[in-house]
């Protein structure tokens, strides 16, 4: 890593016209970290130890090993901000995604619509970075009204890996559905939204109803996918950064877990 200094500028991008889609996050060139010695930046210095202890903590909770847990370490807040706000975050979305294509393409589209793939929105399609940016990048408790105010907005960037991931799919014939643990009472923003970071012709955007309110994420998207396999479709593939937007019953043929150590979902 060289001296072991590196000065991360995390530099969120102003949306210049709304019909392009947007980058997350720019950061300076070198934003790989050794374990090897202290990291210093903007005034916190991590230590090897906790970067050792973060980086481990962080595998535990993408492989689901860690379990149920509420928020980041307060060791480790430094770790996720420098995680999600450089390289390291896009380039596992990247590979993740190849690995989703690479299975897309094995997969015999009939070209009659009945052939499907299932995204969640948040942390995957769309970014909510800049919102958590401004709340500890998952050290604060979770504040639902000020993230409602955010998603108001309408200006969550997209995940750049999962944009082209989205855009290929189109070209190999699926069958795009969106599922989503927002309320129902969202959908123009969320519409909105989508479009402006540069989604397009997605078959169904599905929201929580009323009659869904309190169920457990893994239960209420279970339950839709299997409403999608009653009508006929084949899932295929489903991509999400919550182990709850995967796991359940009516699952895909192959899911993909996008990589989020900011929050968690049950």
């Amino acid at each position: 890593m060289g001296t072991g200094r590196c000065v991360v500028a995390v530099l969120i991008f102003s949306l210049i016209s709304k019909s392009f889609a947007r980058p997350i996050i720019r950061t300076t060139p070198e934003n790989h970290r050794s374990a090897g010695a202290d990291l210093i930046s903007d005034g916190w210095t991590l230590t090897s130890e906790d970067f050792l202890y973060c980086d481990s903590w962080r595998l535990a909770i993408e492989t689901n090993n860690a379990g149920i847990w509420s928020r980041i370490p307060a060791r480790c807040e430094e770790y996720v901000k420098d995680y999600v706000s450089g390289d390291r975050y896009q380039s596992d979305s990247k590979v993740i995604t190849e690995y989703a294509l690479d299975f897309a393409k094995t997969v015999e589209v009939a070209g009659e619509g009945g052939d499907a793939w299932v995204f969640d929105v948040d942390e995957t399609l769309l970014s909510n970075v800049p919102y958590y940016a401004a709340h500890g990048f998952g050290s604060e408790t979770f504040d639902e009204g000020s993230f409602n105010e955010w998603a108001i907005e309408a200006d969550a960037p997209a995940l750049p890996a999962s944009l082209k991931f989205y855009k290929e799919l189109q070209q190999l014939g699926f069958t795009i559905f969106l599922l989503t643990g927002r309320d129902e009472s969202q959908r123009n923003v969320t519409e909105q939204n989508l479009v402006y970071a540069g989604y397009s012709n997605w078959e169904r955007l599905i929201l929580r109803g009323t009659s869904d309110a309190g169920k457990l994420a893994t239960t209420y998207k279970s339950e839709k996918r299997k409403e999608l396999e009653d009508e006929g479709y084949t899932i295929h593939g489903s991509s999400g950064d919550q182990w709850s937007d995967l796991l359940g019953f009516a699952v895909a043929k192959r899911s993909f877990k996008l990589p989020n150590p900011m929050y968690y979902i049950a």
